[in-house]
């Protein structure tokens, strides 16, 4: 299997991309492609203790780079020699079997959509986190690459989200829940009420399992396994999400320093404080992948360490490996609605 990661995104490029891209290599024997600027490469490599360029990495030279403050809808346009822009030309050529970037997400986006493409007959690509429960971890879709959304774009993304959860994570018949500001049925706005009973005619067909209305708060003690949002909700309760972990953090670690006895404490409960950091750590998790488009995309968080271009590369193969894009494709009837004729 070959991954293809952009040495060049992230707020540590190059160094944390080839750190974790050697990484990912060592520890599950995958090849890598770096693309970027190949000096600046090289240089990264020799601060991994590199002399030379390990077995199964290779280097596809790049003149450019998409920055933040480039307009994320034509950067990959405009900076056609750019690494982001000629990986994903890569991939969608079968060069490789998955591409990973820290990069500008929404130059990832709009060019995994248009160079890559999406699955014939999905209306939208949506950003698919795993974020931790109470009972493990739920799949959040989308969570930012569509602010506004349809009836069928959050039907669709349902799909997308309980497929993801089945056949990359192991969850067995995932618990799909609508994201909405209560569980009843008639709660929410137009968008959510209409989405409700397409969702609950999935569902009575068999096509998912859906289970209602959920909560934030009931999503994170861990009360389905799917949570469908627009890309504006999920994008807020993502965010709230990661600055609650930081307060947690930030307010256990006080504690714990306040006194001799604390620290005692906190001796005894090393072990455990290190698994609930993880927990919290987003480059555990890897990245988040970009469902709908037609070949393994996998965005890892701009300030992603070198264990979290890794997982993010684990998470690529992952994705490659488990056959979900072939599913959507096989099962996209199921997913559409119908236009009524004027």
């Amino acid at each position: 299997m070959k991954i293809i990661v952009d040495a060049m995104g992230g707020d540590f490029a190059p160094l944390a991309p080839v750190k974790g891209a050697l990484m990912a290599q060592e520890k599950y024997g995958v090849d890598i492609v770096l693309t970027g600027k190949t000096e600046e490469i090289l240089k990264a490599l020799q601060q991994c203790g590199c002399k030379e360029l390990p077995a199964g990495v290779e280097i596809v030279n790049t003149t450019e780079v998409v920055e933040i403050c480039d307009d994320p809808a034509t950067a990959f346009k405009r900076k056609k020699d750019s690494s982001l822009t000629v990986g994903l030309t890569m991939l969608h050529g079968g060069e490789a079997d998955g591409f990973v970037s820290a990069g500008s997400t929404g130059a990832l986006l709009a060019g995994a959509t248009l160079v890559v493409k999406r699955i014939r007959g999905l209306r939208r690509a949506a950003l698919a986190p795993t974020i931790p429960t109470a009972k493990g971890k739920a799949v959040l879709i989308d969570c930012g690459a569509n602010a506004e959304c349809t009836v069928e774009y959050l039907l669709q993304f349902a799909y997308l989200g309980s497929y993801y959860a089945q056949k990359v994570l192991g969850v067995e018949n995932p618990r799909v829940g609508l994201l909405n500001i209560g569980a009843e049925e008639s709660k929410g706005d137009t968008l959510r009420r209409e989405t409700y009973q397409k969702l609950k005619e999935a569902g009575e067909a068999g096509h998912l399992n859906f289970t209602g209305n959920i909560e934030a708060k009931e999503a994170m003690l861990g009360e389905c396994d799917v949570i469908v949002a627009d890309g504006y909700s999920g994008n807020i309760m993502l965010k709230s999400i990661e600055g609650t972990g930081k307060l947690l953090s930030i307010k256990l670690k006080e504690m714990l320093m306040h006194s001799t006895g604390t620290k005692l404490a906190a001796l005894l409960l090393k072990g455990q404080l290190g698994d609930f950091k993880k927990m919290l750590d987003a480059n555990e998790v890897g990245g988040t992948a970009l469902l709908g488009i037609s070949k393994p995309v996998v965005k890892a968080h701009g300030s992603a360490s070198e264990v979290g271009i890794c997982n993010a590369v684990r998470q690529a193969m992952e994705v490659a490996r488990s056959g979900i894009i072939d599913d959507i494709a096989q099962n996209i009837d199921k997913m559409r609605i119908e236009q009524k004729a004027e």
